[in-house]
Order: structure tokens, then C-alpha cells, then sequence
């Protein structure tokens, strides 16, 4: 049996503090998301993603993709999200088994209403507390990590 590498306490450190940010980051971003628009993170992430794409539309199956959960996953949220009006789901052409996840009007709506507050609280509580040369540094390690994992930069 191989002898486990175990961190350093330098690298200990590094990875505790980056669990640690990365929970209170996420807790906070959720909730001031929650607080400024009635939005979850998921409902976010299915609109920001369709408001980028063209037509504001794509097969559930590349969404879920995109947003790295399953198919299970994306069709249940976008039931609930379509009950509020934010999506519909469409048949898609030549494929009786798929289906297209498209936004409304009043999907499009929310999202650009939701976006300026999100994006200040992204903002608030970690661009804006980032050097440019550490900006720089996070942008390189995380496509750096997302690359090793197989996961391909959105």
C-alpha cells in the first residue's frame, strides 16, 4: 500500500481556508440572491443560463449538462419553475423523447431584474476585495482545477 502524502501544514492551511470561504461565500451569495429577487441559486443558475443562449432556449438534456446535474434534476426544478411562469417546456422537433426548456417573457424579466443585485453581491463579497494580480491568480488556478477535472469552462 502506498503512504498517504499528507498536507503540509502550510497546505492545510490553504485548503481549510478555501473549504471555509467557499461554504460562507456560497451561504451568502444564496442569501442576499433569496433576499434581493425570490430567487434560489438554482433558479438563477437555469435563467442566467438560458437568457445567454440564442432563442433563450435548449434541449433539457444540454442544460443539464451545462449546469452539471442530471437530467432527473433539471426536469424536476423546471416543473416548478415553469408553475411560476419562468419556463415552458416544448416538444422537441424529430425527437419525441426530448424536450426543449424554453424562458418567457416573464422568465426574461425576473432574470434581468435579479442580475444587477446578484452581480453586486458577487461583487461585495469577493471581486472587490481581490488585488488584479490576484484576480489573475484565481482565474488561473480555477481553470486550472476545472481543466484536471474534465469539466470545460463556462
Amino acid at each position: 500500500m502506498t503512504e498517504a502524502r499528507w498536507l503540509t501544514s502550510d497546505e492545510d492551511r490553504a485548503w481549510r481556508g478555501y473549504r471555509r470561504m467557499r461554504s460562507l461565500l456560497d451561504l451568502q451569495l444564496a442569501r442576499d440572491l433569496m433576499s434581493d429577487s425570490g430567487l434560489s441559486e438554482a433558479d438563477y443558475d437555469v435563467l442566467s443560463t438560458l437568457s445567454e443562449t440564442d432563442g433563450h432556449r435548449l434541449r433539457l438534456r444540454e442544460l443539464a449538462a451545462h449546469l452539471l446535474w442530471s437530467t432527473s434534476r433539471v426536469s424536476h426544478h423546471t416543473a416548478r419553475m415553469q408553475q411560476r411562469g419562468l419556463v415552458v417546456r416544448e416538444e422537441t422537433p424529430g425527437d419525441a423523447r426530448g424536450s426543449m426548456v424554453v424562458l418567457t417573457g416573464e422568465g426574461l424579466h425576473t432574470i434581468r431584474e435579479a442580475a444587477p443585485a446578484h452581480v453586486a453581491s458577487v461583487r461585495r463579497h469577493l471581486i472587490d476585495l481581490l488585488t488584479k494580480k490576484e484576480l489573475a491568480a484565481l482565474d488561473t488556478l480555477s481553470h486550472r482545477v476545472i481543466e484536471r477535472l474534465g469539466g470545460a469552462a463556462r
